[in-house]
């Protein structure tokens, strides 16, 4: 599994919009400074979002973004299938081909059932947590993860 800059600074503006009293609207330069991102950049992530229903923007002096839905009703998996969707190795068997122009073992393969298992469960992992899941102290989200998973 790839995590892309894109999906890890585009998870990070929106929960800038999350952690904001519902409806309110929060500026791109508000954004990007507390992220550490160019406003241009901020703005190109959020348009994604955007795109996707996440969030809508809000013209005029006072705009800036604002979420469509509470962060308990926003999953992970769709803010990473928003902003590009993880790579979950579905292109394996074309990557990994030794000096052969495909695997040798395409159609009979033990270790791609392995590996598309393990990414639908990251994938499941991923649509079973929302927002406000991850909105709490670091310790507290991994003790929270960490019972789900074990």
């Amino acid at each position: 599994m790839k995590i892309t800059a894109q999906e890890e600074y585009g998870l990070r503006c929106l929960l800038q919009l999350a952690r904001a009293p519902r409806h309110q609207v929060v500026s791109v330069k508000d954004i990007a400074a507390k992220e550490g991102l160019s406003s241009a950049y901020a703005e190109k992530l959020l348009r994604l979002l955007a795109k996707s229903g996440l969030v809508h923007s809000v013209r005029g002096v006072k705009g800036g973004y604002v979420m469509n839905r509470p962060a308990s009703s926003v999953t992970l998996g769709e803010v990473v299938r928003a902003l590009g969707s993880v790579q979950m190795g579905k292109n394996i068997c074309h990557v990994f081909t030794g000096k052969e122009a495909a695997c040798v073992h395409f159609r009979d393969c033990g270790i791609r059932s392995v590996w598309s298992g393990l990414m639908a469960s990251i994938q499941n992992f991923m649509d079973q947590t929302t927002l406000d899941h991850i909105l709490e102290d670091e310790y507290a989200v991994s003790e929270r993860l960490t019972k789900r998973v074990l």
